[in-house]
């Protein structure tokens, strides 16, 4: 089992908001996969199907943000996972708008949602799959910039940067976090960021 989980906050008023890319993100791969429903389970909306040769869960907590690791963390355990068992998409605004950058272990960076995950019984040593949003310039304007909507100069790469993660979904799912990165590039190459407009840094 491979558990997919993708961060944000729940409810409508928060869909649209740069901190939920990573709901965006494993909804994507769901509907590309032809998982089965979405359902409530350990404190998360999951999902289940088969990418490739691998049984996949699909996860967007339902905790909000900063209490992530609950989430993740009892999926985890249920299914008995070890850390590189688990993938996480999030925002990352020290990315430019529309890059990608897998990882694993490491720091939060300050990501509430990825400190959370880190303290549960997982531990640091999962995968991540960083998705630019860019930075708005500072680090006070940072809080109310994630949790404010894509302008709709974002919609093109994001909605490139969101199918080419589906699309590429099968190298992830296979172990190939580089290739999957590579692919995802590929697919989705990100122009170059104008600060003026993205808020973020090329």
């Amino acid at each position: 089992m491979l558990l997919i989980a993708g961060l944000g906050n729940p409810g409508a008023k928060y869909a649209r908001h740069r901190h939920n890319i990573g709901f965006m993100a494993v909804e994507a791969i769901a509907r590309a996969y032809g998982f089965g429903p979405w359902r409530k389970k350990f404190q998360a909306e999951i999902c289940e199907g088969q990418i490739g040769a691998a049984r996949v869960l699909l996860m967007k907590p339902q905790t909000y943000m900063n209490e992530s690791g609950r989430a993740v963390g009892e999926a985890a355990n249920f299914y008995k996972l070890a850390a590189p068992d688990v993938v996480v998409f999030y925002d990352e605004i020290d990315l430019a708008p529309g890059r990608l950058r897998m990882k694993t272990g490491g720091g939060a960076a300050g990501h509430n949602g990825i400190r959370s995950i880190m303290a549960s019984p997982i531990g640091e040593g999962f995968r991540r799959a960083r998705m630019g949003v860019g930075h708005p310039g500072s680090a006070e304007l940072v809080h109310g910039y994630v949790l404010s909507d894509f302008a709709k100069s974002d919609e093109d790469w994001l909605n490139k940067l969101i199918d080419a993660c589906a699309k590429a979904a099968p190298l992830i799912a296979a172990g190939e976090d580089e290739k999957f990165q590579a692919e995802v590039m590929r697919l989705a190459p990100a122009a170059k960021a104008d600060p003026r407009k993205s808020g973020g840094a090329p």
